[in-house]
């Protein structure tokens, strides 16, 4: 989608009177990320930054429908219902991405409607997921005035990234939304100029692999939110001053040699090198795991699998891979610690083998 196509005034209420449409994205897990932050993988270029993600398939899906003329409003679970004049929603808002994305569309007179089936801010990626599939909604529904759709494929993802990096205050990693985009396993290679395109997508587990996988998966939620930020923001800055860069690419080794031992089914070799990472995580913020978050890593490892927190931690949720039988070990011990929190617990974790997708239209 172009600049100047985005940007041509719509009547979202009239085209939406015919029957709402309705989009849905999946979640992730991950390895390595962070250094899809272009702070990080533009300096480090030379050393290969990748990140890999794993699609899960607790979806989060948007409904565009018709609202009040002059008016957009949101309403998802977890938040207060909010509604602004078009135009003039705030973006310093506990939904202001929602709104963010509404005003690239130039929407007036609609209802957004969120609805995720992993908990709100669980380090999975569910804001920028929910941008993924309301840039969708929008995108498809603009087919009804006869455009070109785009709601599959880089340019959502694109869209997606720079709407939240414009409002974020701090640099965005790409890795959520392309997860969303393309649902499977990935590893992401980042690439900076004068090289063409922004990633190079590299499909580690085929989509017939996929359910053999889950043998070797194990995820919970750990009763507590998290703000990435806080966290994202302490590792740039460190970055920036010139600090533990030695660390960062470490672990871009570690992360490759995550993806290479996926690519192979060698789930022991995945667990050490996911180990390796979180060490050297630790090592420059300890806040990325709470006393449970170390249960839990710690059990882990007793087990003979590797966990890790996704996203940047400090609250939200961990995953544990490693070889069936040691999972199978794994899961008991993990439901013990789980225990000890309220709101805490074992999530699904099938794999996502469709990333965006129209659940409905009109």
């Amino acid at each position: 989608m172009s600049r100047s196509e985005s940007q041509t005034n719509v009547d979202w209420r009239k085209i939406l009177e015919s029957g709402p449409v309705t989009v849905s994205a999946p979640c992730r897990i991950d390895m390595g990320g962070t250094l899809d932050i272009r702070t990080f993988s533009n300096a480090l270029q030379h050393h290969g930054p990748c990140t890999v993600n794993i699609a899960l398939d607790l979806r989060t899906t948007v409904r565009i429908a018709p609202y009040a003329r002059g008016r957009i409003r949101v309403s998802s679970r977890g938040f207060r219902d909010a509604e602004f004049p078009a135009g003039r929603a705030p973006f310093r808002h506990p939904l202001g991405l929602m709104f963010a994305v509404a005003g690239f569309f130039q929407a007036d007179g609609v209802h957004i409607s969120v609805h995720s089936a992993s908990p709100p801010r669980s380090a999975l990626g569910g804001s920028s997921v929910a941008a993924v599939a309301l840039v969708g909604a929008f995108t498809q529904a603009r087919r009804r005035q006869g455009r070109r759709p785009a709601v599959a494929g880089r340019s959502v993802a694109l869209i997606a990234h720079s709407v939240e990096e414009s409002i974020a205050g701090v640099p965005c990693g790409l890795q959520d939304q392309l997860a969303a985009v393309f649902g499977g396993i990935n590893a992401w290679h980042w690439l900076a100029p004068p090289q063409t395109g922004v990633f190079r997508r590299e499909t580690l587990i085929p989509r017939r692999g996929m359910r053999r996988l889950e043998r070797h998966l194990l995820a919970a939620y750990a009763g507590v939110p998290h703000v990435s930020a806080d966290i994202n923001g302490r590792w740039v800055r460190q970055f920036i001053s010139g600090r533990r860069r030695q660390e960062w690419v470490e672990m871009i080794a570690c992360t490759r040699s995550f993806a290479e031992a996926l690519r192979r089914r060698d789930f022991a070799g995945a667990a050490a090198a996911m180990n390796r990472e979180v060490d050297l995580r630790r090592r420059m913020t300890p806040a990325v795991l709470d006393g449970l978050g170390r249960q839990l890593v710690a059990a882990a490892r007793r087990c003979g699998c590797g966990a890790r927190f996704t996203g940047a931690g400090g609250g939200g949720c961990l995953w544990a891979i490693g070889e069936a039988d040691a999972l199978s070990r794994l899961r008991p011990a993990w439901q013990d610690i789980l225990c000890a929190r309220r709101h805490a617990h074992l999530m699904d974790a099938r794999v996502a083998g469709e990333g965006i997708r129209v659940e409905n239209e009109g």
